[in-house]
């Protein structure tokens, strides 16, 4: 690949020939507009315009997928929409190794063009100018079960539930559950963060203080992520609150900061960057706009994330499990030739998700997390963790579900109670 050119797909679909299309989305994202201007001479061109590498068609539609583009000043007659397959490269010395000034390029107005009535940004291609500048993830998929000391299976986590409301001394009493039903990793719902009627430090110090207690007893850390999300400043002394009180995990919410913040947070971190992805629904949900998955976990990997949030198998969200799929294993694919991202699996999950997700993703490092799963099993927490445990080891084994139930009679509780 060329080290001095990023390369971007697009999906896109126009009222235009392709072609045409594909040379307005290069003029507007680098050296042109509207116009001709004085000064764009062709050296000019030559030397900062986005090329258009290929352009691939993929179906005529009748009708356009968003509102307000512009038709051809043609004629009567009835219009066609082309959809293709596009890609465009950009010279590296027009923004340099900055993935803010690269968003502005491969993602900035190109959306807003009324030669299109559909684009997305399918992938992106990096050249080893960013890798420099940004090392990714700190622990990753290795670090990450070192720090647990969980291996061979899938960590098993869960979500504090309710989201909102608890008290640090009633969380105190969820954590003192789960840590003692041996689970692996927990983790704030993303709607709670430092509120003013339960202090992130207060949490903190509830949780920790559970966490630690059980540790001695057992020789069991669990891992926590602190939803630490918040302006630069505060984020800072949220990472340093959970720090101190010896975490070794932070949350954040990427889309809530912006990259630029998870990059500033993973020059300092010293513990995994738990990612979440909400709002992501908004980047992704209408097929002919936003961004697929495949060039948004790039770029979360880029800036540092060590865990990312992938959906799952038959959740509660619109997502299908052929995209949940491709997600994960977007995310265990080498990058850079080198580093990868635990993908988390969350929303709907419990012991019998796991041979399915197994078969699909045919990886066991990944990070399961079930709330009512776990905690709603009818033996109690610790017999929750277990079925999530014996599912997987089913799985693995290749052993099926109720067979290996026959003998596991936490696994069987959980078919009983979730199986319907």
């Amino acid at each position: 690949m060329s080290q001095d050119r990023v390369f971007a797909t697009y999906h896109i679909e126009t009222p235009y020939d392709l072609e045409y299309a594909a040379k307005v989305m290069a003029g507007e994202q680098s050296t042109g507009t509207f116009i001709a201007v004085p000064g764009e001479t062709e050296e000019l061109k030559e030397r900062f315009a986005a090329k258009v590498v290929s352009i691939e068609e993929l179906e005529v539609v009748s009708s356009p997928t968003l509102p307000g583009s512009k038709l051809p000043h043609a004629s009567n007659k009835s219009i066609s929409y082309h959809r293709g397959k596009v890609v465009l490269s950009f010279p590296l010395h027009n923004f340099g190794p900055s993935i803010p000034n690269l968003l502005s390029a491969v993602a900035g107005n190109l959306y807003e063009l009324r030669e299109v009535s559909g684009l997305r940004l399918m992938d992106l291609e990096f050249p080893n100018a960013f890798f420099e500048k940004y090392p990714g993830p700190k622990f990753g998929i290795e670090g990450t079960r070192k720090l647990a000391n969980v291996y061979n299976r899938p960590l098993i986590g869960t979500i504090i539930k309710p989201s909102i409301g608890l008290t640090p001394d009633e969380l105190r009493g969820v954590v003192r559950d789960l840590a003692l039903a041996g689970i692996d990793f927990i983790k704030d719902d993303e709607l709670n963060a430092n509120p003013p009627y339960a202090p992130l430090k207060d949490r903190v110090t509830a949780a920790m203080e559970e966490i630690e207690r059980v540790a001695d007893k057992t020789g069991k850390k669990l891992m926590y992520a602190f939803n630490i999300t918040d302006d630069m400043d505060q984020l800072e002394r949220n990472y340093e609150t959970v720090l101190k009180a010896g975490g070794n995990c932070v949350m954040v919410s990427i889309n809530s900061v912006g990259l630029a913040g998870v990059a500033h947070l993973r020059k300092f971190s010293e513990v995994p960057i738990h990612g979440h992805r909400n709002q992501w629904g908004a980047i992704t949900r209408c097929p002919q706009l936003g961004m697929e998955f495949t060039a948004y976990q790039k770029l979360c990997r880029l800036v540092g994330v060590d865990h990312l949030h992938c959906n799952a198998i038959n959740s509660k969200f619109y997502e299908s499990n052929e995209s949940v799929i491709k997600s994960v294993k977007d995310c265990i694919t080498p990058m850079f030739g080198g580093y990868t991202v635990m993908p988390v699996l969350s929303s709907g999950q419990w012991a019998g998700t796991a041979p399915i997700s197994y078969e699909s993703m045919e990886t066991i490092d990944v990070m399961h997390l079930a709330g009512g799963g776990i905690i709603g099993h009818p033996g109690g927490s610790k017999a929750g963790v277990k079925s999530m445990i014996q599912a997987w080891e089913a799985a693995v084994s290749g052993v099926s579900l109720n067979e290996y139930a026959e003998t596991h009679i936490e696994l069987k509780q959980a078919i009983e109670k979730f199986g319907k």
